[in-house]
């Protein structure tokens, strides 16, 4: 076997953004693994570190070079290869010397085929240290970084300054420049608890020296587990439970390199706040972890993560008590003060506070989103006053000094302010609920008013950004529309609110015209051609929709054809073809279907609408007319209620006297007359699958 050591990747860097320091790690650890493989160096395990100050890695048992690689090229035929006379030919003149060897180094190799001259070539492998600065180069580039910066007069680019780097492979420096920076073996530790350098003898020395010597706790994952449990212990200590969520847990992972839990308080006075906005006070602006009693109410005490093991904990913890005293402070004056003016009183204010230039202000929104979500209202039969209250209140709250503060409690402040306005119950938690869903796989509005203001609200916003020829384009969406176009789709289908999105769409969309001229603007997009692209960009939201529920490609495609209107109804379309799709009779009917659809492509003008039936001349297009005339009738009445699983089961018992019609009648006869009244049967035969999805599109084998 090749002979084998670990290798070590350190970069030393200023410190790195907290949110993309896992992120960060894990990409450095799969960019070299498949660098690696691409280069055929043998490796081992790979183990990632990733702390403030530094990006690292730990390959085990790298081989010291590649293996030899042996290779066999083929040349000419042994039968072309000599002469008469036995000597050599050109061509086999020609193969020795392009494979740079004697001819007496030629081998014959023998294959089904026949014999054939052939050259082995042994390539010897490279040395690692030949390979990995390049290696390690093009991986460092490749890292998803959203913004590089250069640093002193270097041309090097980073996400953050470089200060040192270490590449050891075994008790080897493997010499490189990266980023500007000689490799080395010289790393530093913590900041403040131990800023000198430190001299790594071995690769594998490098997380125990580091937490020996150097008060860091390299390994993200590590040290994660280790804030978690000193969290715990701390919260023990103060006869509560920590409050710790998964992404500040990492945040904090990611700020610290020898982390200390400390516990602090707050007066208690300030717990008769609002519990979400103690909350946010904590965590988002503190990264603190709060704590909950046994009654699971919020105690007047947090844990604190700090990056020092201080002599004197008892000043860090009045330091952050300090801190967040007068940000308390500032909530409780804010409470007391919001509630002074009822939430409907503040409408007003939302003139002065724009949307987007060309579609107006907030209140020009909520005009806009109060008509749509009557129209949504009517259609659910919900409290159309109740319905109106909500959507009109639905974003006063931002203007509120609360909410300016704390953007991220728009819709809960809104609810606790309708609440101490006065306001019925469902309407305050419409003006919580209607928020969600806020990201993919959140939880769904299930307040009936959140519910139609969320959908009203979205697709004003989808219509209104489209109108001015802003959508997606690429990568980029600014005004999330395709996270609202998802959010429409999952609130309608897994909600069951059968609404009609082009009616909305187009209630919208003449929105604009009356109450913002948008559309009579230059350069905007006609009426219909709008509703046309809405809607179409919220069906292909649906691919991505089912394929996350394993529904194969096919079946949406062939619902997407027949473009349905209802999500709802588009849904139960999907299952009801799914269902088909697995039936015997499915792949011949789809055969069937798809020749149906290419023979009626050729016509430059239709079939008549009408069979005579005494041109029916065959016993197969005499049963299929038959069959089709009472399928059709069966299935009437499965249409309209929407159970389009029993109407393609009835459709399925068709295959025999289709398949009959297609194996027996000549469509494109001689007798035009016949021909037309076949061609019309056919029509009629793709008419009826074709009412629930286009079945041609399926992918089956007959």
């Amino acid at each position: 076997m090749t002979a084998a050591a670990p290798l070590l990747l350190e970069l030393g860097t200023e410190e790195l953004p907290p949110k993309a320091l896992a992120g960060l790690g894990a990409a450095l650890v799969e960019g070299v693994r498949e660098r690696l493989t691409r280069a055929a160096l043998a490796f081992g395990d790979i183990e990632s570190f990733a702390s403030p100050r530094r990006l690292a890695l730990l390959i085990h048992d790298l081989a010291l070079r590649q293996s030899d690689r042996v290779s066999e090229r083929r040349g000419p035929a042994l039968a072309a290869a000599y002469d008469a006379a036995g000597a050599p030919t050109q061509a086999t003149l020609g193969f020795a010397r392009s494979c740079g060897v004697t001819l007496e180094q030629l081998q014959i190799t023998t294959t089904e085929k026949g014999r054939w001259l052939s050259c082995v070539i042994k390539q010897p492998g490279a040395a690692a240290t030949e390979i990995l600065p390049a290696l390690i180069v093009d991986a460092l580039q490749a890292l998803p970084v959203p913004r590089r910066m250069r640093w002193g007069s270097s041309d090097a680019e980073f996400v953050r300054p470089v200060h040192w780097l270490v590449l050891l492979h075994g008790e080897q420096i493997v010499p490189a420049h990266i980023l500007g920076v000689a490799a080395d073996r010289i790393t530093y530790g913590h900041r403040f608890l131990a800023p000198a350098a430190i001299m790594l003898a071995h690769a594998a020395d490098y997380a125990a020296t580091l937490r020996q010597q150097g008060k860091v706790i390299a390994g993200f994952a590590a040290r994660r587990e280790m804030i978690r449990l000193a969290i715990e212990q701390a919260a023990k200590a103060a006869k509560g439970t920590a409050l710790v969520a998964p992404d500040l847990l990492d945040e904090v992972t990611a700020l610290v390199e020898w982390p200390v839990a400390l516990t602090g308080a707050f007066a208690p006075e300030f717990l008769a706040l609002p519990e979400e906005v103690l909350l946010a006070t904590m965590q988002n602006h503190q990264r603190y972890f709060p704590l909950r009693g046994t009654d699971g109410r919020l105690l007047d005490r947090f844990i604190t993560i700090v990056n020092i093991d201080s002599p004197h904990p008892e000043r860090i913890i009045a330091g952050n008590q300090r801190v967040i005293q007068p940000r308390l402070k500032d909530a409780q004056f804010f409470w007391e003060q919001d509630r002074r003016t009822p939430l409907a009183e503040r409408l007003p204010a939302m003139a002065g506070i724009v949307f987007e230039q060309q579609l107006g202000s907030l209140h020009d929104k909520t005009e806009r989103t109060l008509i749509l979500a009557e129209a949504i209202g009517r259609a659910l039969d919900l409290d159309l006053a109740a319905v109106r209250r909500a959507a009109q209140l639905s974003r006063c709250d931002l203007v509120t000094g609360m909410v300016g503060e704390f953007p991220e409690l728009q819709g809960v402040m809104g609810h606790h302010y309708a609440l101490a306005s006065g306001e019925a119950a469902a309407i305050a938690r419409a003006l919580e609920e209607f928020y969600l869903p806020r990201f993919a796989g959140d939880a769904l509005p299930t307040n009936p008013f959140a519910q139609a203001i969320g959908v009203a609200d979205r697709l004003d916003t989808l219509v209104g950004i489209t109108a001015i020829g802003k959508e997606p384009t690429g990568d980029k969406d600014p005004y999330a529309l395709r996270r609202h176009a998802l959010a429409v789709l999952r609130i309608c289908i897994e909600r069951e609110l059968d609404l009609d999105l082009v009616e909305l769409i187009t209630i919208a969309a003449g929105n604009l015209g009356a109450l913002t001229g948008t559309m009579a603007g230059d350069g905007a997009i006609a009426g219909s051609t709008l509703i046309d692209r809405v809607h179409d960009f919220l069906l292909d939201r649906l691919r991505a929709y089912y394929s996350d529920r394993e529904v194969p490609f096919d079946v949406f495609d062939a619902v997407r054809a027949r473009r349905p209107a209802r999500p709802l109804d588009f849904d139960r379309r999907v299952r009801a073809v799914a269902a088909f799709r697995a039936l015997p009779q499915a792949a011949s009917l789809a055969a069937a279907n798809k020749r149906s659809a290419n023979i009626l492509a050729k016509l430059e003008t239709p079939p008549p609408a009408e069979l005579d039936p005494a041109l029916l001349a065959l016993p197969a297009e005499q049963a299929l007319t038959r069959d089709l005339a009472t399928a059709a009738s069966e299935i009437a009445p499965l249409l309209a209620t929407g159970d389009y699983a029993a109407a393609l089961l009835r459709l399925a018992a068709l295959r025999d006297s289709v398949d009959a019609f297609f194996d027996a009648v000549l469509v494109w006869c001689d007798d035009p007359a016949v021909r037309a009244n076949r061609l019309a049967l056919v029509a009629r035969l793709r008419h009826l699958f074709t009412g629930i999805a286009d079945i041609s599109r399926l992918n089956l084998s007959s």
